[in-house]
């Protein structure tokens, strides 16, 4: 599946373009950290060697100056060479110019060409390249070259070793699976239900805390001094625009409004019909037909499924819509009967079944007035889009002018909001936490990078949905605490360590008795705990009395064993597997056809990264570090 998208996308102009880019990427995990400094014989202007190619510093300077304006151009503002060296775009690109060599020898090496007439025939056929009326254009052949930087010589030469690339990679993974056992893995992974026995054991379970000592706490003190260090605190002025902020969802018209309703109800409000459906399945059609008959003599579905000795609880496939059921012939025949009815034998992908469906959810559309209110955002959230265009392109120039984030808030009437003193967690001094700030982390993270007086770039939101300003105004930088100064802290940080060794021994004294017998009622009776329990749990759910720390351990715990785990109040909860149930694996939904398409896509990146990492192993790849940073701008050391 894999190479079927690459093969696509290597179909248009604009994929061959960038396809030579998708090896390199593909194969980061492990092609510039394993490569040895290797200073011998190395020419001024040679940034790397692989096996018998050079990587020269120009080609360097000049691929890796072309990503940075590729970057510049998706992310609508400047991206220094500093800044592209922080995201590690200089080793990204010369991980992909190394793998480039290592496939281009390799399929060297096993005299791989591609000729002429095939090279002719791609140029031709693209319709990129076509006029008006459908013809190749040899002028828009041309111009497209040379807006892209290339010449007919050079785009020839790329696309020769793109397509050997793609044949090499073909080679190696071109028929790799997901092994039905490694489908079933995953299945057991994503849908294993637990129940399990558990009780809270609180924090006045510890029993009676004695106060510290002066002596103790000094002591404790002195052994954790870092932990009580002043963190660094920053105040800074914020601007910022989003669409969800500057739209009007009340100038939306009622006409727009269900207009928009009637273009998306389909996809969007409209819940399909769903459908119970139960399956036996059968070595042959005329054991199939036989059943069938006895059903229609009065046989009941669940005798027939019990001489075929399949429990009531495997009968089931699953809910499903008509859409996600895989095999056709299950499809077509589960969503023609009636509730209840039993269907003809039906030939599917695995042989000969009986189907019952045992329930029928029609499909719902959701009224327009339950909706309106989302669309009219919706709506006016587009809408905002051309007016924050304008807005930031104000703003900037008011920021090249060189003007406070106060004056030009005041001056377009936008809010401007003071952030801190806050330390990088948005935590204040007196141990409350700030509001969150737009842009989330990345806001954050710019303002503990940035300094006074510097002028920072626009920090553009999530999905294109706006930008933030800032300006800091104040730095306090973390600092030693005394002793007196947190003596408070310390006390309290003190207990709560006391009381979660304590715990800690209760329930592990609890733990192994119950995992040599006791019962789970007795043992819990005698703590003082009150025991609950919890049925279906999946390894990705999160409930309030089970938070996730806690779930991850109770799926790694064996059936019929206990653990513990602590509680964000400082308690702890002691549990006990009952039970682990998984669904039989329907290989036939889409759910399931999907996930396995998914499994062989992630196969076949491994396979081919290990095989290119094993060719890189192979010819010898160095690289001359110094004239790696001459080439892209690096500090010399």
């Amino acid at each position: 599946m894999m190479m079927q998208g690459i093969r696509k996308a290597g179909q248009s102009f604009l994929g061959k373009l960038i396809i030579s880019i998708t090896f390199g990427f593909l194969i980061l995990s492990f092609a510039i950290w394993g490569i040895g400094d290797i200073f011998r014989g190395y020419g001024r202007n040679e940034v790397a060697r692989v096996g018998k190619v050079e990587i020269g510093l120009e080609q360097m300077r000049t691929t890796y100056q072309n990503e940075i304006q590729t970057l510049t151009r998706q992310q609508r503002r400047q991206i220094t060479p500093d800044m592209a060296r922080a995201i590690g775009l200089d080793r990204q690109v010369l991980s992909r110019l190394v793998t480039e060599a290592v496939l281009d020898q390799t399929a060297q090496g096993m005299r791989l060409a591609v000729s002429d007439e095939t090279i002719r025939n791609l140029i031709f056929d693209d319709p990129t390249f076509r006029d008006a009326s459908g013809a190749f254009s040899p002028a828009r052949f041309n111009e497209l070259l040379r807006n892209n930087g290339y010449t007919e010589q050079v785009y020839v030469r790329e696309q020769r070793a793109t397509i050997l690339r793609q044949q090499l990679a073909e080679m190696v993974v071109g028929a790799v699976a997901a092994p039905v056992a490694l489908q079933e893995i995953g299945h057991r992974l994503r849908n294993e239900k637990r129940s399990v026995t558990f009780a809270r054991v609180p924090v006045s379970a510890a029993g009676e805390i004695a106060a510290p000592t002066e002596a103790q706490l000094k002591t404790f003190f002195d052994e954790r001094k870092a932990a009580f260090r002043a963190p660094e605190y920053r105040t800074a002025s914020m601007l910022s625009i989003s669409a969800e902020t500057v739209a009007d969802p009340a100038s939306v018209s009622e006409d727009d409004a269900k207009a928009r309703y009637e273009q998306v109800k389909g996809q969007r409000f409209s819940s399909p019909e769903t459908r119970a459906i139960q399956q036996i399945a059968f070595p042959t059609p005329e054991e199939a037909q036989a059943a069938k008959a006895r059903i229609d003599g009065g046989e009941t579905y669940e005798a027939v499924a019990t001489q075929r000795n399949v429990a009531e609880k495997d009968l089931s496939l699953g809910t499903f819509a008509k859409s996600q059921v895989f095999d056709p012939a299950v499809r077509d025949a589960a969503f023609a009967l009636a509730q209840g009815a039993v269907s003809a034998p039906v030939t599917s992908a695995f042989g000969p079944v009986l189907l019952r469906v045992t329930a029928i959810t029609p499909e719902r559309v959701r009224p327009y007035e339950e909706v309106a209110a989302e669309l009219r955002s919706e709506i006016a959230t587009s809408r905002a889009t051309s007016l924050i265009t304008d807005l930031h392109d104000k703003i900037e120039d008011q920021r090249a002018a060189a003007k406070p984030l106060a004056e030009i808030a005041s001056e377009l009437k936008l809010p401007l909001r003071t952030l801190g003193p806050v330390d990088a967690g948005l935590r204040k001094s007196d141990g409350s936490t700030e509001t969150a700030v737009p842009g989330g982390d990345a806001t954050v993270q710019a303002i503990f990078r940035s300094d006074i007086g510097v002028d920072n770039e626009a920090i553009r939101l999530p999905r294109d949905t706006g930008y933030v300003w800032f300006d800091l105004t104040k730095i306090d930088p973390g600092r030693a605490q005394g002793f007196d100064e947190v003596k408070a802290q310390v006390e309290a940080q003190w207990r709560a360590d006391d009381v979660a060794s304590k715990l800690s021994t209760k329930t592990r004294e609890l733990v192994a008795q119950l995992d040599k017998g006791e019962a789970f009622d007795a043992a819990a009776s005698v703590a003082g705990l009150t025991i609950e329990k919890a049925a279906d749990l999946g390894r990705q759910e999160q409930r309030p009395e089970l938070p996730a720390n806690v779930v991850s351990l109770i799926f790694g715990t064996a059936v019929g064993k206990s653990g513990a785990a602590s509680l964000a109040d400082g308690g702890r909860v002691l549990f006990k597997v009952d039970s682990a149930t998984v669904p039989p694996y329907a290989r036939t939904t889409q759910e399931a056809e999907n996930f396995a398409r998914l499994l062989a896509s992630s196969i076949s990146e491994d396979v081919l990264s290990q095989y290119v990492g094993k060719r890189q192993s192979e010819l010898g790849v160095s690289v001359n570090e110094a004239a790696f940073r001459n080439a892209t701008g690096g500090a010399q050391n």
